[in-house]
Formats: structure tokens, C-alpha cells, sequence
């Protein structure tokens, strides 16, 4: 138990420390991604272990999605409404480009396809690992290995692009929906952490993917729509959450597990590099159907989670609704449309190599 505590408390000094030096040197979303690179760099030293309960990642999502919870009103609503075909249309664009990319990587590495696109299909880690466990023949360590490193490069890489001059915000998405922090009433601001929390383990006892993101901001979003202010949280507060999922991202990958490091990291990096690419088609695409301005466009279409792709589009004073209603429809149309799609590919390829 003591030796737990010493490295946790560890952990905690090292992901500080990051979180320091990148807000020092001026690192976009610096409590993100500074203790994600902390404990990502720290993990591969072996004499001091470094831990991160996922209960602290969990509290931080929480706090996450009640800030994006926030974002939601009856227009927003509307619009999103009618934007579900051009959500279904780049949500399957970008599907099929994730697909011909798998192919291609699987083409040239000499690695078989299903492996590779288990571990290509963007928005779904939990959801393509146990795709992996289930399936015969596919590689979960390889799987694993893409899905973490690409997310890892894309909270890195995005947060560099999107606070580049290429992108600009247009305005808070919170300021109409919430009470500044220091006017709040202690009733009002109890209604809405309890409905935040019960939402949470209400979503996880549902299965529903990234509960303790997805549950929060729903029931946050039902309050604002019934008519209550919500609270503008504190930047304070919104770091304390960036660092708590930022410690945990930083743990997800783990090389030492994987043969063929080198082999992995390139292809990983290629493939993260690709999509990149992709995605900012897209997102021209997506700017050109309904004139949203580049960040908002570039961030409701970039393959990384719900929970980072909020947090910038905060940071950058995009349209929060928008982007996380876009988010949230990939993520609901791969956790619950992918895996039997897939399962169903792989049956068929498994049947002609039966027949060749």
C-alpha cells in the first residue's frame, strides 16, 4: 500500500512537473498534453513506477463533459438536426478512407489487413480491442499498439495545427448557456454535479461508450434545454481536468509489449500522418456544406477522442455543439454499425482464402 502511494504520488509530481514546463514554453493545452508526455517518458524508466488510477481519468471526463454539456441549446440542437446527413456522409467517407489506408499499410508491411484495420478505424479503442479479443487470428498487441499511438499523435499534432495561424476561433459556445462561476447559487450548482455524476455511473451501468464523458454532458445538455443556467467553470478547474485525463493517455501505450518496435512506431506514424491529411480534406468539405469556419470543421471531423477534441474546440472558441455533435455520431456509429460490419468482412475473407 505505501509503495502504491509513493508512486502515485510520483506520478503525480512527474505529470506537474510537465504540465509546468509546457505552460512555460507556451505548448498549446499545456495541462493536456504536458502530463501525457510526463508519464509517457516517465513509464519507460523502470526504477520508479508510475501509475494512474483510471478513477482520476473518469473524474476528469466528468468535468469535461459537463463543459460540453454546456455548449447545447434549442438551436443548437435544430442545426445539428439538420446536419445528421453530413454527419453520416464524412463519418462513412471517413470509414472507407481509414479502410484503403489499412489496406495500403497492410499491403506494403506484408501485415494482414484485418490486424491493420482493427487497428485503423478512428474514435473506437475500447470497441476494437475487444473486436480483436473476439476475432481469430488478429493480433491484439498490434492493435492496441496503433490505436494508442495514433491518438497520442493526433492530441499532439492537432493542438499544433489548430492554434496555428491556418485556423481561428469565432466565439465561446459557453458564454450564452452558463453563469460566471463567483454568481452561482450553492443549490443550483449542487443540482448540476448531481446530475452530472448520476448521468455517469447511469452510463456506465447502460455500457454506453466513455460514460463518464458521454453520461455528464447529456444530462447537462437535458437541464440547459429545460431552461437552467448552467455554470461557467473556472480555466482553474478546466486545467485540473486536462490534467487528469492527461496523466492516464499518457500510460495507454506500451512498446515494451510490442515486437518490431521500430517497424510499429513508422507505420504508426505514417499511418497517423495520412489521416491527418485526410481529415483536413474533409474538413474543407465539411466548411464548404455548411460555411462553419476552419476550426470548428477541422476538429468536428479529426479522429480523436470526444473528450480531446472538446477541450481544443473550447480552447480555440469553436462551436462546441457542433463539433461534439459531430464527434458523438461517429462515435456511436463506430461503436455500435463497425463491428459487425466487420465481423462480417473478415468472415467473408477468411471463406475465399478457404475457397483459394
Amino acid at each position: 500500500m505505501a509503495s502504491t502511494t509513493k508512486s502515485f504520488l510520483y506520478s503525480l509530481c512527474l505529470a506537474a512537473a510537465g504540465g509546468l514546463i509546457f505552460s512555460l514554453i507556451s505548448v498549446p493545452i499545456p495541462w493536456l498534453l504536458g502530463p501525457m508526455a510526463a508519464t509517457l517518458i516517465g513509464a519507460r524508466f523502470k526504477k520508479y513506477k508510475v501509475v494512474w488510477p483510471v478513477y482520476i481519468r473518469d473524474a476528469g471526463l466528468i468535468v469535461v463533459g459537463y463543459s460540453l454539456g454546456l455548449s447545447f441549446s434549442r438551436e443548437s440542437v435544430i442545426q445539428i438536426g439538420a446536419q445528421l446527413p453530413s454527419m453520416l456522409l464524412l463519418t462513412v467517407l471517413l470509414v472507407l478512407f481509414c479502410a484503403l489506408m489499412a489496406w495500403l499499410v497492410s499491403k506494403i508491411t506484408g501485415i494482414d489487413y484485418p490486424t491493420i484495420l482493427t487497428g485503423s478505424i478512428p474514435g473506437g479503442l475500447s470497441q476494437m480491442l475487444i473486436l480483436a479479443e473476439e476475432m481469430k487470428g488478429i493480433n491484439i498487441t498490434v492493435v492496441a499498439f496503433l490505436q494508442v499511438s495514433r491518438l497520442i499523435m493526433l492530441v499532439v499534432i492537432v493542438p499544433l495545427l489548430i492554434f496555428s495561424p491556418i485556423f481561428g476561433g469565432h466565439r465561446d459556445a459557453l458564454a450564452q448557456h452558463a453563469v460566471p462561476f463567483q454568481h452561482i447559487e450553492v443549490s443550483h450548482a449542487l443540482m448540476f454535479l448531481m446530475v452530472a455524476v448520476l448521468c455517469a455511473f447511469l452510463a456506465k451501468k447502460a455500457k454506453l461508450p466513455t460514460p463518464f464523458l458521454l453520461g455528464p454532458m447529456t444530462g447537462t445538455a437535458v437541464l440547459v434545454l429545460l431552461g437552467f443556467k448552467g455554470i461557467q467553470l473556472p480555466g482553474g478547474l478546466l486545467n485540473v481536468s486536462q490534467f487528469m485525463i492527461g496523466g492516464y493517455v499518457g500510460l495507454l501505450l506500451k512498446p515494451e509489449k510490442l515486437e518490431k518496435k521500430v517497424k510499429f512506431t513508422l507505420i504508426s506514424l505514417l499511418s497517423g500522418t495520412v489521416l491527418l491529411c485526410g481529415s483536413f480534406g474533409f474538413s474543407l468539405l465539411l466548411s464548404s456544406l455548411h460555411h462553419l469556419d476552419p476550426a470548428t470543421s477541422y476538429l468536428s471531423v479529426a479522429p480523436g477522442g470526444m473528450d480531446q477534441m472538446g477541450i481544443m474546440a473550447h480552447e480555440v472558441k469553436a462551436d462546441l455543439s457542433i463539433v461534439t455533435g459531430y464527434q458523438l455520431f461517429r462515435l456511436f456509429f463506430i461503436y455500435f454499425i463497425i463491428p459487425p460490419m466487420l465481423k462480417m468482412l473478415f468472415k467473408l475473407m477468411r471463406r475465399q482464402k478457404q475457397i483459394q
